[in-house]
């Protein structure tokens, strides 16, 4: 189980960090497929309670990053998230997408189980997944 935990969060830092684009830009593109997955599955205002406590619990150490619920209209849904990453060095902002990343991903595995989160996301990180390997191989 630990070793699923531990791969699930270097999931996370590979996607947001192996990028080239911007780190704000990786993790509204994240955010906005794993809101998909989500709310097909638990609706809007399941996945809006867990996005506000991985938040509150991401702000101990960025106390910086927003606060409240993300917009209801798709389109804008993370655009505050966007700001305040834009608005930190690109290393603090990928820190902080990648920990609030996490804590989502953790209080729904607490939820649900590691194996069916592990399922919800693996649709959402694939392919991402799978480009980020290729050019990492291709790098070697």
């Amino acid at each position: 189980m630990e070793t699923s935990v531990f791969l699930r969060h270097q999931i996370i830092k590979n996607l947001i960090t192996q990028s080239n684009e911007d780190a704000a830009d990786v993790a509204v593109k994240l955010w906005k497929k794993i809101a998909i997955q989500i709310i097909s599955i638990i609706g809007e205002g399941g996945f809006n309670s867990l996005y506000v406590r991985s938040v509150f619990l991401t702000q101990s150490k960025f106390p910086w990053i927003l606060d409240g619920s993300p917009s209801s209209e798709t389109d804008y849904r993370f655009e505050e998230l966007k700001k305040c990453l834009d608005g930190q060095e690109p290393a603090i902002a990928c820190e902080a997408s990648c920990l609030l990343l996490i804590t989502f991903t953790d209080i729904l595995a607490t939820l649900i189980g590691e194996h069916l989160t592990a399922s919800i996301f693996r649709s959402v990180w694939f392919d991402e997944a799978l480009d980020n390997l290729v050019k990492e191989l291709n790098n070697a």
